[in-house]
């Protein structure tokens, strides 16, 4: 395989006359895809700089959204629970003179059946003293003579 000048050389200005041709014709056309391209990565580039830069920003305005959501939780849970320990300090005053009231009522009832009693036992010792009496003196004396009689006997006896 022999290589000849002449060829080469030829080979050389045909290459050299393609490029110039090339150049002429279609170098502007590349050079402005190219700088058209150049300029649309640019763009993107610029826009991805922006949008990483709204993201941070989002993300700093969401954690402190957050916190404070977290804050407002916080106090609203402290607010909800001083509630719940007010109501439950009301239901239990509540309960304490509810138990009170019904103590009162419970003793008043008592006395009151006492006071019944007492007037009922006094009632019949004083009904059977007077038939006693009756039937002791052969007699009968008026019913209001013995009533008042026995009653101060009881007084001073004391029942």
């Amino acid at each position: 395989m022999e290589i000849k000048i002449s060829t080469l050389i030829m080979n050389w200005i045909n290459f050299g006359i393609i490029i110039l041709i090339l150049r002429h014709f279609f170098w502007n056309k590349i050079k402005g895809i190219i700088e058209e391209r150049q300029n649309l990565i640019d763009q993107k580039i610029s826009k991805a700089d922006e949008d990483a830069e709204k993201a941070r920003m989002y993300l700093v305005k969401n954690e402190q959204i957050l916190q404070s959501a977290k804050e407002e939780g916080k106090k609203i849970t402290e607010a909800q629970r001083e509630k719940g320990d007010k109501l439950y300090s009301e239901i239990v005053q509540n309960a304490k003179t509810e138990a009170n009231s019904l103590k009162e009522r419970a003793s008043l009832e008592i006395e009151r059946e006492k006071e019944k009693a007492e007037y009922e036992i006094k009632k019949q010792a004083v009904d059977l003293a007077i038939e006693l009496s009756v039937k002791a003196l052969g007699q009968q004396i008026d019913e209001d003579t013995h009533r008042k009689l026995i009653g101060d006997f009881i007084a001073k006896v004391g029942m």
